[in-house]
């Protein structure tokens, strides 16, 4: 059976964050054996390929050609599809799909759909939730609060956050906390799945990864986040199609 699920990790604002959180979900779901394709939208040289190499495929977001690859693969392949979008693309993909009927799609619960809408500290990210609101009835919609680089939420009023939340019909809240800054560069460096660095496997830099003090801290980071991806059961948003996966 062909797996139909479409899992998209975007934001109209730079910097927040959004390879950091595809590169979690893909380490998330090998965790699951669930297999992965994945799509780098940082065209033409991609940030998510340097390190899920195997998985991943640089592509135009914009191009009739790469759009084909990814959404007519939906139906052909047993793989659960992620796109990392890149900066200030989120609203315009969301549009396309809806311009080609992919969300009455997902209305007929032909095709799902889950957004990890990957949120900045400043006021403009709440304004981007308002303008999501109306295409993510149906799906899936998840905001994440990235925290990884030190970010901090100060600006934000709360009473304005609970408002744009109150327009969207389902919506979890994830947040990704804070990684050790060394842990963190290092991971960088070695330009390898997390997963990767924790087991110490194919690290470029081998000091580093040899560190069990820095691997600790990117185990416990790594856990923490699989929490929060537990407690929304995101693997049985996708189980029930891998399962039965031919």
């Amino acid at each position: 059976m062909a797996n139909n699920m479409l899992i998209m990790v975007g934001a109209d604002k730079g910097g927040v964050g959004k390879t950091t959180v595809s590169r979690t979900l893909i380490d998330y779901f090998s965790s699951w054996n669930f297999p992965i394709r994945a799509f780098d939208t940082e065209y033409p040289k991609g940030t998510l390929k340097r390190f899920h190499p195997n998985e991943t495929e640089v592509v135009d977001i914009t191009a009739v050609a790469d759009q084909m690859r990814i959404i007519d693969g939906l139906g052909e392949t047993n793989k659960s599809t992620i796109i990392d979008l890149r900066a200030g693309s989120l609203l315009s993909t969301l549009q396309f799909l809806r311009n080609i009927g992919f969300m009455d799609a997902i209305k007929r619960a032909e095709i799902r759909l889950v957004l990890f809408h990957v949120l900045g500290p400043s006021i403009s990210s709440l304004n981007e939730i308002t303008d999501i609101a109306s295409f993510v009835t149906d799906a899936r919609y998840c905001l994440v609060r990235n925290f990884v680089n030190n970010t901090h939420f100060s600006e934000w009023d709360q009473s304005s956050y609970s408002s744009c939340l109150s327009k969207i019909k389902h919506a979890d809240e994830i947040s990704v906390p804070k990684l050790n800054e060394m842990a963190y560069e290092q991971v960088e460096i070695a330009s390898v799945p997390f997963l990767s660095f924790i087991a110490n496997k194919e690290a470029k830099r081998r000091t580093a990864s040899d560190s069990f003090v820095l691997r600790g801290y990117v185990r416990h980071w790594l856990g923490e986040i699989w929490l929060e991806y537990d407690r929304i059961k995101l693997h049985d948003t996708v189980r029930p199609i891998a399962s039965n996966a031919a």
